[in-house]
């Protein structure tokens, strides 16, 4: 992060937050340690003095994430896209929940689901043509990507984009017909076993989709979301949106 990066996601972030209620002094302070926190994965109490009371910053962080700044920081970051109103790429990836998450008590509604890997979690993902993260939704690590997505299809910026890039997951008539409602080109392999096939495909436009498993490895190196250790599907939420929001900050356009 440089002083540029710091001083668009100042601007961003406080411009998201609450109007009621004390303002804080120290913004940059907090959100260094969120990114610290973020990125090394450490336990609250393990983080450095140089960031204060690791209770205060957990305690912020929690009122904050209950208000939902960090999503409104990310969407409004998101918006900024100027790539969304062309192409979009759906994607997903599962992450194991830690046992400190997959231990927790009322696991029913918390985006934890059992597969191969035991206790998991999915982040469905939207990006624009370049592959950065503008949109995601959670669920347990056992849920279809195809069955998710026309939900992929309504989140994000209000922006119908002419083109919907998936991999052979999202394969079906459903929705292809969906996106074709609504106005946009499926760009979707079909199945070995489907029958009437087209013709044509749009190879060449579908050699893009790497773009988005970029952006998805881009978010991963943030190892609070590569590894889920939040107990609440609230606050996982709140860190995968903080650190997709400052993915964002680096690749999208700010002006």
């Amino acid at each position: 992060m440089t002083e540029q990066d710091w001083t668009h996601t100042l601007a961003v972030f406080r411009a998201c937050l609450p109007r009621r209620g004390r303002k804080a002094t120290d913004d940059r302070l907090f959100l260094e340690a969120l990114h610290f926190f973020s990125v090394e994965n450490v336990r609250w109490r393990a983080l450095p003095e140089r960031f204060g009371l690791w209770n205060s910053v957990w305690k912020r962080f929690d009122r904050l994430s209950q208000a939902g700044v960090f999503e409104a920081f990310f969407d409004t970051l998101a918006s900024m896209s100027d790539t969304a109103h062309l192409v979009q790429m759906f994607d997903s990836t599962i992450v194991r929940a830690h046992v400190s998450a997959a231990g927790a008590k009322g696991q029913h509604g918390q985006a934890l689901g059992r597969s191969r890997g035991g206790f998991t979690t999915k982040i469905h993902a939207k990006s624009d043509a370049s592959g950065d993260i503008i949109a995601f939704d959670l669920t347990g690590g056992e849920a279809s990507d195809g069955r998710h997505f026309e939900t992929l299809l309504d989140i994000g910026p209000d922006l119908q984009p002419r083109a919907v890039i998936c991999d052979k997951g999202y394969a079906s008539k459903a929705n292809r017909d969906a996106a074709r409602t609504r106005g946009i080109a499926p760009v979707i392999p079909h199945k070995a076993n489907e029958k009437n096939k087209p013709a044509f495909f749009a190879r060449t436009l579908y050699k893009a989709r790497a773009r988005i498993e970029q952006g998805i490895g881009r978010l991963k190196r943030f190892k609070r979301v590569a590894l889920r250790c939040e107990k609440t599907a609230r606050n996982f939420r709140s860190i995968v949106a903080f650190a997709a929001g400052l993915c964002l900050v680096k690749f999208v356009h700010t002006a």
